[in-house]
């Protein structure tokens, strides 16, 4: 089952919160444009820019299954407007199998569920 989460650096504090958002949010996708994860964001973004009052940008940032999308995320000051979506692929295997500028379980923080997409395996009959 391939799920997708929000990745997300919180700032600690409430002065943060009290104002949150006063500029536009962007959400990185690690993938091209058109892709079920891109389709999901900007669903989402639409949503929470209603809810917000604010903008909020999808920006789609492909290459090394993911890894550059989230290595610019785990960068970012940690205030919360910039934020990652992404599967288990960039979530969990690349730090499996890949040596990273950032420590996925150290540089993140989940924030919610927004999709799953169960997967079955067919085959031939006889």
């Amino acid at each position: 089952m391939r799920s997708l989460c929000f990745a997300v650096l919180f700032a600690a504090g409430a002065a943060v919160a009290q104002n949150y958002p006063n500029k536009p949010v962007t959400v990185v996708v690690p993938f091209s444009a058109g892709g079920p994860t891109d389709t999901i964001a900007r669903l989402l973004g639409e949503r929470m820019s209603r809810s917000l009052g604010q903008t909020v940008l999808v920006e789609n940032t492909a290459g090394a299954a993911g890894s550059i999308a989230f290595g610019r995320v785990a960068r970012a000051t940690p205030d919360g407007y910039l934020v990652g979506i992404g599967h288990i692929g960039p979530n969990v295997f690349n730090g499996a199998i890949y040596h990273l500028q950032y420590d996925l379980l150290k540089d993140f923080e989940p924030v919610a569920m927004v999709a799953t997409n169960p997967q079955i395996l067919v085959g031939k009959t006889t």
